[in-house]
């Protein structure tokens, strides 16, 4: 049994801290809106009342939060794990974050004599809720090593990639894919319709083509009902697209398709779908080809 704290606890994070609280590890928690830790509290955790309490109180503590902002003043505020995690400690952060912000976090982990590993996550909330998920960290290798069997109650597929901050890049690049995708899907998807092409038959048709992906295969109900509650959200997708465009500058990396898709994310913030699943794309789309019934 290992003394772990868990701070986040947003779509992603509830279901993840749920797993380990069945494995009957001894966990603390927080999150802003305390309500959200009473299922934590029924599976045995404790909810403590700020992060300072759960860094002081844990031999690991994880982080699974928004956005660069809630991680910088979670990780190295006053009242954070940094400055209350106990030397030896393990702080591991499962977020989608800039390399920036996770190269300044390790510093100050390694000023402190505290362990860092970065283990962003690919999957869903239905991932989430059954262990499948993809996780990829860096950091240590002994570290990750010595913490292995807390991912692999999290999910199926875990990948080491390297010493520092690679497996942000690598979370990066494949949500630059996955964001591409789906502008892609509407554009096919709207030059078929234009075509007079039936709309289920074009989507059961792509997803079994040479262009078929688990990410076309995971959305072919929504497209097909064409209800696009979302699973990650158009605003969530411009974040992330922020983050790989910042780390293109520093890397002097040229991204256009990248910058082009980026802009289609504020199109769709701009005329109201910001909170409308990524996929939604194709709605805008029809809209300005004429096609909207």
């Amino acid at each position: 049994m290992k003394n772990i704290g868990w701070i986040g606890l947003g779509k992603m994070g509830l279901p993840m801290a749920l797993k380990l609280a069945g494995q009957k590890h001894k966990l603390s928690v927080f999150n802003r809106t305390k309500s959200k830790t009473s299922d934590l509290v029924a599976a045995g955790a404790s909810a403590e009342d700020n992060v300072a309490n759960v860094a002081k109180k844990s031999d690991i503590t994880i982080t699974m939060v928004s956005d660069d902002f809630a991680l910088e003043r979670i990780a190295l505020g006053s009242d954070g794990v940094l400055k209350n995690a106990k030397p030896n400690s393990t702080f591991i952060d499962m977020s989608t974050v800039s390399p920036g912000l996770s190269a300044k976090i390790s510093e100050t982990a390694v000023a402190k004599n505290i362990n860092y590993l970065r283990a962003p996550v690919n999957g869903t909330v239905m991932q989430a809720e059954t262990s499948t998920l993809v996780i990829l960290v860096s950091g240590p290798q002994e570290i990750f090593g010595k913490q292995r069997d807390i991912f692999d109650v999290m999910g199926n597929k875990i990948f080491y990639v390297g010493g520092e901050e690679q497996a942000r890049y690598l979370k990066l690049s494949i949500n630059m894919m996955v964001g591409v995708s789906a502008i892609m899907m509407a554009e096919a998807l709207a030059l078929g319709k234009a075509g007079g092409l039936d709309w289920d038959m074009m989507i059961d048709i792509i997803k079994n083509s040479a262009v078929g992906s688990p990410v076309v295969n995971y959305k072919e109900q929504m497209l097909k009902d064409r209800d696009f509650t979302p699973a990650f959200s158009a605003k969530q997708m411009a974040k992330d697209f922020d983050l790989i465009l910042e780390a293109a500058r520093t890397g002097n990396v040229p991204l256009s398709i990248a910058a082009q898709t980026r802009q289609n994310w504020s199109s769709m913030i701009a005329t109201g779908r910001g909170e409308n699943d990524f996929f939604s794309y194709v709605e805008l789309l029809e809209e300005l080809s004429g096609l909207k019934e």
